[in-house]
Parts: structure tokens; C-alpha cells; sequence
């Protein structure tokens, strides 16, 4: 016991900080997409295997636990390819959101904001129609795979087309719309639905796509229920519904922590 007082340092301190963070980050990422249950089992698992092969020494046990360890790192790499996937994106998308590694693109505040208020205007008349809407702002990431599943339009952003677009019974209604570096490419696009089991059963299909979307990328997704007409914003999938008097608040706020798409 003197000895374990005596030899813990500095180092130690930061290097159990630093464990814990990536400990909890990762069980935040896993809660998201409705894998916190296997993120407990694996934890126990390690905390099994330091006991046996570290603290009390059992060689047999020990060695059977590393050949599981080692294999099991591969099992693990194949089962949480996305989630893995969305970790690095997310650390790529903190680096790119820094003005020392963001691309100087001249943007227009003035264009900018005018594009947020022709958003907020045509989702402030879709809800009081109670037409159902799913819009796609992208953040740093192009989507292409994303805009690949839909239709092209590179188009100006105009709530009167937007309202078009949604119109129950259109051709494009059903689907999601892409609005890009200020333009809207591609409507009636397919968005991964989340696959979060904690999801609030009120939410229809447009918000798990939202979901979905904001889990794997940088997006801001405006959902408008065709059920009740209420507005919600989903970010790096978290959902919330906002007020028709908020939205323009929270997607200017969006746009100015935005890194340029690539």
C-alpha cells in the first residue's frame, strides 16, 4: 500500500483523466444509437480481464483472456464500424470548426441570414398547414451519398419553392431536402433512419431520419410533424422541438459555428 501511495504521480492523474474521457465519450456515442448496454458488458469484461491477468495473476485465465482481448479487438472494429466512423468525423469536424483550419470562404451575412429567413418563413406556413417537412443543412461534410439518392435542383433558397417541394402529393414531397453552401441541390433524398430503441415513440419516421442523419454527421436537420404541426431541430443526434419564434435563433447560431463544406 506504501509502495502504490509512493508511485503514483502526476502522469498517473492525467493518464486516468484521460481514460475516463475516452471512456465517456464513447458511452455517449454508443447511448445515441442504442448500444450503451453492449458499451457496460465490454467495460465489465476489461475490468474482469485487468483483475485476472494484473492484480491477482492468473496465467492460465490471463491467457485465455488475452486471446479473447485480441480477437475480440477485430470483433469489435467489424460491430462498431459507423460508430468508430462517426468518432474520428466528429474530432475532424472540432479541428475543421478552428479558424486556423477553416477554409477562408467569403461569406455573405447579409445572403446568409436572408436564406435562414425564407427557412424559417416556409417552416412557420408549413406548420400552421400541418404539412410535413424534412430539411437538410449541411455542416462541414458535403453528403454527397446523401444527395446522390435524390433529385437534383441547385436551386436558390425560396420558401416558396420549398413549400412546393413539400406540398402533399408532389413528386419530391417525400423525402428529405439538402440545402448546401446556400443553395438547395437535391430534394426527396433517403436519410439513415437511427437505430437509437430510446427514441420517444411520438416520433415518426422524418424525426429517426433526422436522427440518423445528425448521429453520423455535422448536419442540422429541421423537421416539421405532419401530426401536429410542431417544429423540431436535431443536432449531433439530439432532437428538440423548438418554437416557430425560435427557429431562426438556432439556425443562425448553427450557421455561424458551421466549418465551410468541403
Amino acid at each position: 500500500m506504501h509502495f502504490l501511495a509512493f508511485s503514483f504521480g502526476f502522469k498517473d492523474v492525467i493518464d486516468i483523466l484521460l481514460v475516463a474521457g475516452i471512456l465517456y465519450y464513447t458511452y455517449r456515442l454508443l447511448r445515441k444509437t442504442g448500444a450503451a448496454n453492449l458499451f457496460w458488458g465490454i467495460l465489465a469484461f476489461i475490468l474482469v480481464w485487468f483483475l485476472v491477468s494484473f492484480v491477482f495473476h492468473l496465467d492460465l485465465t490471463g491467457a485465455l483472456f488475452d486471446r479473447i482481448i485480441s480477437v475480440g479487438a477485430i470483433a469489435l472494429i467489424v460491430i462498431f464500424q459507423e460508430e468508430i466512423r462517426m468518432f474520428f468525423y466528429r474530432i475532424g469536424s472540432r479541428f475543421s470548426s478552428w479558424s486556423i483550419f477553416r477554409p477562408t470562404a467569403n461569406k455573405d451575412d447579409a445572403g446568409s441570414r436572408q436564406q435562414i429567413l425564407e427557412i424559417t418563413q416556409a417552416c412557420r406556413h408549413m406548420a400552421s398547414t400541418k404539412t410535413g417537412a424534412l430539411i437538410v443543412l449541411a455542416g462541414g461534410g458535403s453528403l454527397k451519398e446523401i444527395v446522390d439518392t435524390g433529385e437534383r435542383l441547385d436551386a436558390q433558397v425560396s420558401a416558396r419553392l420549398i413549400e412546393n417541394i413539400f406540398f402533399k402529393n408532389t413528386p419530391l414531397h417525400d423525402g428529405a431536402l439538402v440545402i448546401r453552401d446556400g443553395k438547395m441541390v437535391a430534394a426527396a433524398c433517403i436519410l439513415p433512419v437511427s437505430k437509437n430503441q430510446n427514441i420517444p415513440l411520438h416520433y415518426g419516421l422524418r424525426h429517426r431520419a433526422a436522427l440518423g442523419l445528425t448521429e453520423k454527421s455535422d448536419a442540422t436537420c429541421i423537421v416539421v410533424s405532419e401530426e401536429t404541426g410542431h417544429i423540431s431541430v436535431a443536432e449531433a443526434g439530439e432532437i428538440r422541438e423548438v418554437k416557430e419564434d425560435e427557429l431562426f435563433l438556432v439556425l443562425h447560431s448553427s450557421a455561424a459555428t458551421a466549418p465551410a463544406a468541403n
